[in-house]
């Protein structure tokens, strides 16, 4: 009886790469956007290709039947946090490390890891000291955090650049809907007001049933693949500047880290489902109009789908203060900072012992104006 034959290995992933001056590890210079070693100051251009051409989608029936060409797959080596799950890829030089997204000490799983290759990487903008200005910035700004913590993020300790992992999903929909269209319209009642008979306007809705179809393309709804920040902070980032895309080129993550995916491609697409049906609930309240709208059913038919893995530019910060981590994320791309923040106690019941005699003052005048 025959078998079918294990798939072919797929290529191995690198991140490294030598200066062919001095030997030392090339990192990719977010400004200059070239690759530059910091030991002999050499630099090198990255290949640039034809971003449309290359930045092609992938079909999504055909990836959940593991029937994806191999190149489209790659091998690298992933640890699995133990504190936040988070997937961080290493290269092959790297046995320890600490979590970029929680500072969780991490020992190197040395077996080696399948999946989707990325197909496009949004390149670092900003480098570390900007990322750093920005969230010094985002911090003195928020009242009540403790001085201490201030102080401690303020000395400079490094931040680690990561890609992290997103689905993007394409799909045409055709929608059939039932519902009711309501018209406002007002009539004239008697009503007692005070004791006394008035006449009042009062107003009220006639429904009609009203059915129909909508129509809408999805292009690049965009759903984060890691389980290791909240999406609270995630979120917070946006918005992407997906435009600014490259065709995916290990270059790019030379000097950084990526996160590999936690969120299977399938998880992802339900994700997008929600989010594609909450827009197309919006089209239908359009659809139906009048002053007032009832939606009773709606039926999608989703064809076309598609997919792509992109890697998008993070600046991760994780501080342990008072033995508790604090994550700090600032978007590579625009700047754009969020984090968990501590409160302090003492700030606060200061703020509460000023804002008492505040208000006794206010009182006090008060009463002698009396």
């Amino acid at each position: 009886m025959s078998q079918t034959p294990p798939p072919p290995p797929a290529p191995k992933e690198t991140h490294r790469f030598p200066c062919p001056n001095c030997g030392a590890d090339y990192r990719f210079a977010p400004q200059q956007s070239k690759l530059v070693c910091d030991h002999c100051g050499h630099e090198e251009a990255t290949e640039q290709g034809d971003r449309a051409a290359a930045i092609t989608e992938l079909d999504f029936k055909q990836a959940l039947a593991d029937q994806l060409p191999n190149a489209e797959i790659v091998e690298a080596r992933v640890s699995t946090c133990p504190n936040c799950a988070a997937q961080v890829t290493f290269d092959d030089t790297t046995h320890a490390a600490e979590c970029p997204f929680c500072a969780t000490p991490v020992v190197v799983d040395t077996g080696l890891h399948r999946q989707i290759k990325p197909r496009a990487v949004l390149p670092f903008q900003l480098e570390e000291r900007a990322a750093h200005d920005a969230m010094n910035t985002w911090l003195g700004k928020l009242w009540f955090a403790p001085n201490g913590l201030q102080e401690y993020a303020r000395k400079g300790r490094k931040m680690d650049g990561v890609y992290v992992p997103y689905w993007t999903y394409d799909a045409d929909t055709k929608s059939s809907y039932s519902g009711e269209r309501g018209t406002i319209y007002y009539v004239t009642q008697t009503v007692m007001e005070d004791g006394k008979q008035v006449q009042k306007q009062v107003q009220k809705i006639r429904w009609r049933p009203v059915s129909g179809r909508v129509a809408r393309w999805f292009d690049d709804v965009l759903v984060l693949a890691s389980r290791a920040l909240p999406k609270s902070h995630t979120d917070a980032l946006e918005p992407w500047d997906l435009s600014a895309l490259e065709p995916y080129s290990p270059e790019f993550l030379a000097g950084f880290r990526a996160e590999g995916y936690s969120v299977e491609l399938q998880d992802g697409y339900d994700q997008a489902r929600t989010h594609m049906d909450s827009v197309i609930r919006r089209d239908v309240t359009f659809d139906i109009g009048g002053d007032r709208q009832r939606i009773h059913r709606v039926s999608t038919a989703v064809s076309d789908v598609t997919f792509k893995h992109i890697l998008l530019p993070v600046w991760l910060a994780a501080y342990k203060y008072r033995g508790k981590t604090y994550r700090f994320v600032v978007n590579g791309q625009t700047g754009r900072v969020q984090g968990e923040r501590p409160w302090s106690a003492w700030k606060i019941a200061i703020a509460v012992v000023l804002g008492a005699i505040v208000a006794g003052g206010i009182g006090y005048v008060i009463a002698q104006n009396q």
